[in-house]
């Protein structure tokens, strides 16, 4: 089976450093550090290779892949420099495939990061006609076996009155009737649903998330998943709550305060596209605790750190006694070196269920996203154990 990997924001961050990832792989000038799906009982699945996927993209700026590429290796160090030199032609070529995409709906500074083509008027009918025009050129030009949507795109705003898109008929006739309260993920989406491409949610845009595009995905017979993957502090938060709660030992505060300095951090500084994900962030330890305690998730924009992100965090709790303590930490990392062996991981555990005819959100998934669409938890441990045993299952089968 040849998969093809159709990457929203194809020459953001993400999507770059997960591209020269891949080809590094291939070459095997890098290994597979960072991919869940590099470890027993995941990688025993049948899965496709990743040094077989073949890219391509949409988005809405005009520098290259490689330039992308050099200037995170430039402000933080990955990709090394010297990667990237030895895929530059790999890069190239993807380079090649990229699509404009659109910027609708996207909020003011990643409208202002666009180029031209990109905020051309044009109806969401149209819209949608150019993107899953796209998405079957693509297939066709390459001969593949299957398509695989991510969005690692930059966070949008979150949608108004999502309430109206509750059946796929309701999501049809908006695109029809030339919505303009549509963002960008929205379409993308559902162009990938509507033609049967699995897809993922990669971000804390709203994508596949609504009712609608979910019944739309279950009458397809598709597979997909989201939201906002978990990537530093809030795998941090899930993997620490649960052991305060098996404790007994009671949250008082939890303060977490998160610095970075890509386009993420320069789009997350308007207020409209922060609302969604600092919702996204801060949304498990009522489930976790089994209580309310103060939380609040800070998120500011430090162009100095490059690609680099810090959060330091301040948890209160009180224990025996009534003795009041603390806990403090400090996460600090390469933000799309610690996404994109995900966005790897992703594509091949939705490839997967798409060959099992899976259909509608994958639980399975759960362990990889902040809000995840479908969760029985947000205890990472637990989490991960789900996936774990649905590798073991589907490896006997």
């Amino acid at each position: 089976m040849k998969t093809g990997v159709w990457l929203i924001g194809a020459r953001g961050n993400v999507a770059a450093v997960s591209m020269v990832g891949a080809k590094a792989i291939a070459q095997g000038r890098t290994d597979t550090t960072g991919m869940v799906t590099a470890r027993e009982p995941l990688s025993a699945l049948d899965l496709p290779a990743v040094e077989d996927l073949v890219f391509g993209g949409h988005d809405i700026r005009s520098q290259s892949i490689t330039e992308t590429a050099l200037a995170a290796s430039e402000s933080s160090g990955v990709p090394p420099k010297s990667t990237i030199e030895a895929v530059e032609d790999d890069l190239d070529a993807i380079d090649s495939r990229i699509e404009t995409g659109t910027a609708i709906n996207c909020g003011q500074v990643v409208g202002d990061l666009a180029h031209g083509d990109a905020t051309a008027e044009q109806t969401v009918p149209d819209l949608v006609s150019a993107i899953r025009a796209d998405y079957e050129a693509f297939v066709a030009d390459h001969d593949l076996d299957r398509l695989v949507v991510v969005n690692v795109a930059s966070t949008e705003p979150p949608i108004d009155e999502p309430e109206r898109y509750d059946t796929a008929d309701a999501v049809r006739s908006a695109i029809e009737n030339d919505d303009r309260a549509l963002p960008a993920s929205v379409l993308y989406a559902y162009a990938a649903l509507e033609d049967g491409h699995p897809y993922v949610n990669f971000t804390p845009s709203t994508g596949s998330n609504l009712d609608g595009l979910c019944e739309l995905a279950r009458e397809r017979g598709v597979p997909h998943m989201g939201q906002d993957a978990k990537t530093g502090e809030t795998l941090v938060k899930s993997a620490l709550a649960p052991m305060f709660a098996g404790r007994n030992l009671r949250v008082l505060s939890w303060e977490g305060h998160n610095i970075l300095g890509n386009t993420d951090g320069l789009v997350l500084e308007d207020d409209d596209n922060k609302a969604g994900k600092v919702q996204s962030k801060d949304g498990l330890l009522e489930e976790i605790l089994g209580y309310e305690t103060q939380s609040r998730v800070r998120i500011d924009y430090t162009p100095s750190l490059g690609d680099r992100k810090t959060a330091w965090d301040h948890i209160h709790f009180e224990g025996f006694l009534g003795t009041e303590m603390k806990l403090q930490f400090t996460w600090e990392g390469s933000d799309s070196a610690l996404a994109a062996p995900l966005v790897l991981d992703l594509i091949r555990l939705v490839s997967h269920a798409d060959a099992q005819g899976r259909s509608g959100v994958q639980p399975q998934l759960a362990a990889f996203f902040k809000s995840p669409m479908a969760y029985e938890t947000h205890d990472f441990s637990r989490q991960h154990e789900q996936l774990q045993n649905y590798a073991t299952e589907h490896r006997q089968e």
